[in-house]
């Protein structure tokens, strides 16, 4: 994930990182920091009509859509105070990887990435931050430097302390796969900023995710524009 500082800007901000966008249209919205929410999503539905219409509107993948919304689901059994919503969820999803469609990748039926999303070294190139490897190159193939990995962009180091397996086979989690990729990103967000249905909590966390304001208004508005298309 590009949150841990893996991004440096020249004012000393990592810049957002965006992956190549969806055929969605996002206006950029002006907001500040902390003074307000994007608008309430309506609460996902695992419907096939509700899937398919949202993913018509939206331009999310229906594979990708139902991961987002099962860990939204995930999250209001578990810890309801959170009030994550499957907008929010997609929103970064689209800022990190263009729903799992970086560079080409498909998803598969099961939910796997494939090819997997793997970023670029964080090997202290200009703008980026030089992080060692932390995970021997087991998740993002790499021995000398980490990378981010999956559709929500974990650093290796993050995820071995949030990830979780959404189906509850007891299989290890993989970031190549959707649905954990999802889960695990609720897990962190709820974790980082308590109430994201105020406007303290859903900035704390997205900033979490990334500290930089700019990435923040961009999800922000992506956040904003599915929950908005969702309910019309």
């Amino acid at each position: 994930m590009t949150g841990v500082f893996a991004w440096l800007g020249s004012s000393g901000e990592p810049p957002p990182r965006r992956a190549a966008p969806p055929g969605f249209d996002v206006p950029e919205l002006d907001v500040r920091p902390g003074t307000v929410v994007p608008h309430q999503a309506v609460p996902g539905s695992a419907d096939t009509g509700w899937m398919g219409r949202v993913a018509d509107k939206t331009d999310i993948p229906e594979r990708m859509l139902r991961a987002y919304v099962a860990a939204e689901t995930e999250t209001l059994i578990r810890t309801p105070d959170c009030r994550l919503t499957w907008a929010t969820l997609a929103a970064i999803g689209r800022t990190e990887s263009s729903h799992g469609r970086f560079r080409g990748a498909v998803i598969g039926p099961d939910g796997r990435l494939s090819p997997p999303v793997i970023g670029i070294p964080l090997d202290g190139s200009p703008g980026v931050r030089a992080i060692r490897d932390t995970d021997g190159g087991r998740l993002d193939g790499d021995v000398q430097w980490d990378r981010a990995v999956g559709a929500m962009q974990f650093l290796p180091v993050t995820w071995s302390r949030w990830s979780a397996r959404a189906n509850g086979d007891g299989a290890t989690p993989d970031p190549q796969n959707v649905d954990d990729a999802a889960l695990s990103a609720a897990r962190y967000l709820c974790a980082s900023g308590g109430d994201l249905g105020s406007p303290n909590g859903w900035w704390r966390a997205v900033l979490t995710y990334n500290r930089s304001n700019a990435y923040g208004r961009t999800v922000f508005s992506a956040a904003d524009a599915y929950a908005r298309a969702a309910t019309a």
